[in-house]
């Protein structure tokens, strides 16, 4: 501690107790008149802490420690706080009840009417594409036509669903197509980036939604829908539980900075136990080691699907492509696993089981 912290420097002309050695500076004195100086009262004790001094010429100076030997104490130090405790970023309840009620309304109408199930594909891909329509307009001033996505999507999934593959391509085409006209309608500026992320919208949503109804189609389809979305939804939540809970290896910073290697190690355990259970007890045909290749299969897609997703996020800067669903985002931020999983799952049972 510094002498500056005693208090305010004495005045000119003031004479220090004798420990203090020589007089500050200020006038000079002769011999005879430093004889005949009084000598200083002696000041009483006062405490250090918030005490006053006074000099001879009965001013105060506050604080500071009365004599040099007296050292102050120093404050005690507070505790550090207790490190803050791993939350998760969502409402869990909420994600969990619409995660529930999803299911039951996708199995009710999976096991019931496959025409029903049809529907819900078909609602859930003409939402998804407006919700990516409109934030490529709020975001980038980007035009996709949506009347002829959301109409040629709706076709796409049905022709995939009554006339298979074939069907899905020309379905698929004259989309595309149609995007072309309609935007011609209007002014040519942006032209070339409207149609082109018309263009990708089709693909990216409608046309790989028709791959769940072409698995749909096969004999044991409601077997095999339900293997693709138990397989998709246990990838996504091992990934989340062990990420959660001991991820701490980043996996792709930059995309999705939530995302860890452990997670992913997580994806593919819990995809690839599921797998073998489902191919063993739910498809016709199918082997326990067919469901550890489709899960691991199934667990990289996933996570594709995820990543490419939160690359479009955030070249748009926005957290959710919606607010539709409470505690998930919007339809967009569940279709993002869900799409190009459904190529691969499909692609993988014709290879092992045939089309059905």
């Amino acid at each position: 501690m510094n002498d500056s912290s005693w208090g305010a420097p004495p005045t000119a002309g003031y004479w220090g107790p004798p420990d203090q050695g020589a007089a500050p500076a200020g006038p000079a004195y002769d011999e005879l008149d430093a004889q005949q100086t009084r000598p200083m009262p002696i000041v009483p004790d006062v405490p250090a802490s918030g005490g006053f001094q006074d000099d001879d010429r009965g001013a105060a100076r506050p604080g500071g420690p009365l004599f040099r030997d007296e050292t102050p104490q120093e404050p005690m130090s507070a505790p550090p706080p207790p490190p803050p405790k791993k939350r998760a970023g969502r409402d869990l309840r909420a994600a969990i009840g619409v995660g529930v009620g999803l299911g039951a309304v996708i199995v009710a109408s999976l096991f019931i009417v496959k025409a029903v199930f049809i529907g819900v594909i078909v609602v859930a891909v003409v939402v998804g594409l407006w919700e990516l329509t409109s934030r490529l307009d709020e975001k980038k001033a980007i035009k996709a036509p949506l009347v002829p996505l959301a109409v040629g999507g709706a076709a796409m999934v049905v022709a995939g669903y009554v006339r298979g593959a074939e069907g899905a391509w020309v379905a698929t085409a004259l989309t595309a197509l149609a995007v072309l006209a309609w935007r011609m309608t209007e002014p040519p500026e942006g032209y070339l980036k409207d149609v082109t992320a018309g263009v990708f919208a089709a693909f990216y949503v409608p046309f790989l939604a028709t791959f769940v109804a072409m698995m749909l189609k096969a004999d044991d389809g409601a077997q095999r829908v339900l293997t693709f979305l138990v397989l998709t939804i246990v990838s996504d939540t091992g990934a989340y539980a062990i990420g959660w809970r001991f991820g701490s290896h980043k996996l792709a910073p930059r995309i999705s900075p939530g995302k860890t290697r452990e997670g992913l190690l997580g994806a593919v355990g819990f995809a690839m136990a599921a797998g073998a259970l489902c191919m063993q007890f739910l498809i016709e045909d199918g082997t326990w080691w067919q469901g550890l290749l489709l899960g691991l299969a199934v667990a990289a897609s996933a996570t594709l699907g995820d990543l490419g997703e939160s690359m479009i996020k955030r070249d748009l800067g926005i957290k959710d492509m919606g607010t539709l669903l409470p505690g998930h985002g919007g339809i967009m931020d569940r279709l993002d696993s869900l799409l190009p999983t459904a190529p691969v799952v499909w692609l993988l049972l014709v290879v092992f089981v045939g089309s059905g």
